[in-house]
């Protein structure tokens, strides 16, 4: 599912989600749970950013520096790849790598009309079965697009727990 055009998959969601909260670039429903405000479907970084429940991101957006090598990686390339990634309001990985990932994305001016930001529920499913689409078993789920096709993903922490350093090394392989 390699050569799937994932932004094809995001047309079809937003176009089809009647009963969802919806804005330009978001198309969500919320999950009933317990213990936390959990989304499912098509978000947004401002969504999180400005909602008091995912206090998480702002306090977690505090801490580290983006790698040098990716803040660059990402510059030079900025106009040739686009990025999916999943995750969960509900999961602590997430809490903890979605703000490395904007940190990186702040850092080197990356435009976030090239991002889409994709919310599962606890069952790590989405609206419109995108998690199956893409391939999801885990959360978060990094991935790169080059002209349609998939060139890397990292997944949760990926291969040595630095994953904007990992994200820079797939996005400087672009030609």
């Amino acid at each position: 599912m390699k050569q799937l055009f994932p932004f094809l998959f995001i047309a079809i969601l937003l176009t089809s989600c009647g009963a969802s909260h919806k804005a330009a670039s978001t198309s969500y429903i919320i999950v009933p749970d317990a213990n936390t405000k959990v989304l499912k479907g098509v978000i947004s970084r401002s969504l999180i950013e400005n909602d008091t429940s995912f206090a998480w991101f702002k306090e977690n957006m505090k801490w580290g520096q983006a790698d040098p090598a990716a803040i660059d990686a990402f510059k030079k390339n900025a106009g040739k790849f686009k990025m999916v990634v999943f995750g969960g309001t509900w999961c602590h990985d997430t809490q903890n790598l979605l703000p490395v990932f904007y940190r990186l994305v702040d850092k080197s001016g990356y435009d976030e009309k090239n991002i889409t930001l994709i919310a599962v529920d606890r069952s790590k499913q989405t609206l419109n079965d995108l998690h199956t689409t893409y391939h999801i078993t885990n959360v978060p789920t990094f991935i790169v697009f080059q002209d349609g096709k998939e060139i890397g993903r990292i997944v949760e922490y990926g291969k040595y727990s630095m994953i904007d350093k990992e994200l820079g090394e797939i996005v400087n392989s672009i030609k």
